[in-house]
């Protein structure tokens, strides 16, 4: 039986917890859960709604979109190259930022202005920065007696490599500070101590400066993941998709599929297999890393 003191308790956690919990169930649980019942049904964006249950009838057509599964790989090679391109590009930064280089303030500040940037505003960067007429990149390669007219957006083979180093761009200011918040936490001591028993850089960064990190990449990398499987306005404004469908990243096909082709109950049933899929992926990345990391306390 609870006595007075903890039922008072109990009733001050809930209305800590309330003022957040419920924009939570209000802006993100209650959508999710109508998008659930949507994917179940044959919901249009019409005028006047009249839908009905189609029990798995949108996920059983989903079997033969070929330009589902399509987009789905696209994303799938967009995700998982941001990602890790993002991560090698900050580890490095933040190695940088932490070396006690001058002016070590302003580069740090500078280091953040890809994130402070609306996505827009950075697709309509980049667009002036690849375009083939004028653009500085294809200025700077003509100058130095490389092809100069590369139409970087519009042609299949390079549209895809270079949205893919946009978003390592805008994404890398977050993780750079995160891994380096997690450098500024290793103890001077054990780089120190390497130092002396004759370690090198390298066997330094692997032996002390990567298992300190490990469980910071492994969140960060999570988040990243997540953040660029679902990314949307930096592809929709660079490409909308093309050239082709080369860039159609599932989110912004699902878009399509919803406003423009107005098959809401379609388009619901694809963002379910996304989030189920996006769900394993994580799972299985997860129990890898923390079963190596088992492993290396155990030794």
């Amino acid at each position: 039986m609870a006595t007075p003191l903890v039922r008072a308790r109990r009733r001050e956690a809930v209305a800590l917890v309330l003022p957040s919990l419920i924009p939570i169930l209000v802006l993100s649980v209650a959508p999710l859960v109508v998008g659930v019942a949507l994917a179940f049904t044959d919901a249009r964006l019409v005028r006047n709604p009249d839908y009905g249950f189609t029990g798995l009838g949108n996920f059983g057509a989903l079997v033969g979109n070929e330009l589902f599964w399509d987009s789905l790989r696209i994303g799938l090679i967009w995700t998982v190259g941001v990602t890790v391109l993002q991560l090698a590009a900050s580890m490095g930064l933040a190695l940088l930022l932490n070396s006690g280089l001058r002016l070590q303030g302003l580069t740090r500040v500078l280091a953040l202005v890809p994130w402070a940037m609306p996505p827009v505003v950075v697709a309509i960067m980049w667009q002036m920065i690849y375009s083939a007429n004028g653009g500085p990149l294809n200025a700077v390669l003509g100058s130095v007696g490389l092809p100069g007219d590369t139409n970087w957006l519009g042609d299949f083979a390079t549209a895809l490599p270079a949205v893919i180093i946009v978003g390592v761009w805008v994404g890398m200011p977050q993780t750079t500070v995160t891994l380096l918040a997690g450098l500024q936490q290793i103890p001077a001591e054990l780089h120190e101590a390497a130092a002396v028993d004759g370690a090198s850089a390298w066997r330094r960064f692997t032996a002390v400066t990567w298992p300190s990190l490990r469980p910071i990449v492994t969140s960060i990398t999570s988040l990243n993941f997540i953040w660029n499987f679902n990314s949307f306005s930096l592809v929709y404004v660079l490409t909308a998709g093309g050239p082709g469908g080369k860039t159609m990243v599932p989110v912004l096909f699902v878009y399509l599929e919803a406003f423009k082709n107005r098959e809401i109950g379609q388009a619901a049933a694809m963002g379910v297999v996304l989030v189920v899929l996006i769900v394993l992926i994580l799972a299985v990345y997860l129990r890898a890393q923390f079963r190596d990391d088992r492993a290396e306390r155990g030794r």
